[in-house]
């Protein structure tokens, strides 16, 4: 299998245009009968009594880049996708911005919402990508990936 390696990776968060710009790019292949969509946001969690500001994402970029490749490919034949797109923020990212964006699509929306869940899940747990917490006060603990 040749696998293509594209960039996923932005810095800072992932801009709500993108997801448009992604929907908007797709409606000319009209094969596709649904699509799977993804945002995941920061939430504004709480620990000891400290509010969460933001998230900082590091990654493995060349090990990251080639298990998201895979993940990506073997979806794709798994669920007869049209295509599959994944995006996820690396620096800093507040509270409230979006820090990860999957995008299936497919003939039938089944096979576009199991992709994309199933990307989703893959991602989190396959792809080599760490979360620090930034707290109110600029402390900051690893968040293990869930």
């Amino acid at each position: 299998m040749d696998i293509k390696i594209k960039n996923i990776f932005k810095e800072g968060a992932i801009p709500p245009s993108l997801v448009a710009e992604s929907i908007a790019k797709h409606q000319v292949k009209t094969e596709i009968g649904g699509h799977g969509i993804f945002l995941g946001q920061i939430r504004a969690d709480q620990r000891n009594g400290k509010n969460l500001t933001a998230m900082e994402f590091t990654t493995h970029t060349e090990m990251a880049l080639e298990q998201a490749a895979i993940i990506r490919e073997e979806v794709i034949t798994k669920y007869a996708l049209t295509c599959a797109h994944f995006y996820h923020s690396v620096g800093e990212v507040k509270v409230g911005e979006l820090c990860f964006f999957v995008f299936t699509s497919a003939p039938h929306r089944k096979a576009a919402l199991d992709a994309c869940a199933e990307m989703v899940e893959r991602f989190k747990k396959e792809v080599a990508l760490w979360g620090k917490e930034i707290f109110e006060d600029n402390t900051h603990t690893w968040k293990e990936n869930k």
